[in-house]
């Protein structure tokens, strides 16, 4: 069994130790045992630490079943690292710091909740960006404030977190905010007067060094609430980035940060309009264009052919087109946009008996995609190749139909 130095001190990021044994982790790479370690393992939502042991960097550690700890490699480890040898371990501290940031204070966070609104942590993941708790159930915006509001004030007081073990029996007495299904001799977190909770991950010794808690964002989840949080450095960091955003954006809009909901409306509002006069535009200039196309038509028979790939239409317009030249008896309409991945558009007029679905169906065997219709008009997307190739495979195939 490893001995855990971070169980006592989470502070400690150099040690010295020895070498137990050095065999493959589960993966396959090559893993270190050592009879103590700083490195923390991945474990009860809080990711491992990263490092060095001499000059052999750490690229995971693993917890494993009968209580050692693997330090896994990425390669070989080096010939002065073998069974009895002693070596000197080096903990990423900026890494450690951050990890020690958020689960301090997801558990003041937790806190808050619970004390506030009694609304229990279902679980806890710290991500390499921002954190998150599952609540039990859903809560308001409002609570989310009065939560952070909270989990701040007890920040701020700077109140020592500190470390001790007890027994099953003796941490049955104390009030801890979630019972514990470990047995044996328990770990525990206690933030003074504001929380204790069985936890066996790295934290800070005062609250005042998580810095601050700032909830970046919620969602309905699993019948609760799934809150995303940042504390300390990264809370700086997501500050930065949204102090960024919001920047560009008012010298973008000439508006003051305040404007910027309204200017935005503004804007949601003048792109709706224009959109609607496009589509306008679009629909009286799609009648044009199919009037010159329908002109140009080459006979097969009794039908009047249009095979073309336009440019500047998207798949809306040329169905305008192409249903515009099926407006017209003896007319069927085969269009594609100019660039692969080309959309496509096959219509008919009433008199004419093609099955459009079933030559979409073909194009789109030959040449990928998909998408689907009706005999008198189909519609899909997608399409890879040469346009060329795909409108000559068009003609052929509407030619083998006229000649039925």
């Amino acid at each position: 069994m490893t001995e855990r130095i971070y169980y006592t001190d989470p502070y400690a990021t150099e040690f010295d130790a020895t070498v137990v044994a050095v065999e493959p982790s589960a993966d396959g790479r090559q893993a270190i045992v050592l009879d103590r370690t700083a490195f923390y393992p991945t474990s009860g939502g809080q990711p491992f630490d990263v490092g060095v042991l001499g000059s052999t960097p750490i690229v995971d550690v693993v917890d494993t079943d009968d209580g050692r700890i693997l330090h896994v490699v990425d390669g070989e480890v080096g010939a002065t690292i073998g069974a009895g040898a002693g070596v000197h371990g080096r903990v990423d501290w900026t890494r450690r710091f951050d990890h020690m940031q958020q689960h301090t204070g997801q558990h003041v966070l937790s806190a808050a909740f619970d004390r506030l609104f009694k609304v229990r942590t279902v679980s806890f993941h710290l991500g390499s960006e921002s954190s998150t708790i599952d609540l039990a159930r859903e809560v308001t915006a409002q609570e989310i404030a009065a939560a952070e509001s909270e989990a701040n004030r007890v920040v701020w007081e700077d109140r020592p977190v500190t470390i001790r073990f007890a027994d099953a029996a003796d941490a049955a007495a104390l009030p801890l905010r979630k019972e514990s299904t470990r047995k044996g001799e328990l770990r525990l977190i206690d933030v003074e007067d504001f929380d204790v909770s069985a936890c066996g991950g790295t934290h800070v010794r005062r609250t005042g060094a998580i810095g601050v808690i700032a909830a970046a964002g919620s969602e309905r989840f699993r019948g609760g609430t799934r809150l995303e949080f940042q504390c300390g450095g990264r809370a700086l960091d997501g500050y930065r980035a949204l102090r960024a955003s919001v920047t560009n954006s008012t010298r973008l809009l000439s508006v003051l940060p305040a404007e910027l909901p309204g200017a935005i409306e503004r804007m949601q509002g003048e792109g709706k309009d224009l959109r609607r006069e496009l589509k306008d535009l679009q629909s009286r200039l799609a009648r044009y264009e199919a009037l010159a196309l329908a002109a140009a038509a080459e006979p097969h028979g009794n039908t009047r052919v249009t095979v073309k790939a336009l440019e500047g239409w998207d798949a809306n317009g040329l169905k305008a087109i192409a249903s515009a030249i099926a407006d017209q008896p003896g007319h069927l309409a085969f269009l594609l946009s100019a660039a692969a991945p080309a959309s496509i558009v096959i219509a008919r007029a009433k008199d004419v008996s093609i099955d459009c679905a079933s030559l979409l169906k073909e194009m789109t065997a030959k040449f990928g995609g998909k998408g689907g219709g009706r005999p008198e008009i189909a519609q899909g997307g997608g399409l890879q190749g040469n346009i060329e190739a795909m409108l000559d495979e068009g003609r052929r195939m509407i030619g083998r139909s006229v000649d039925r």
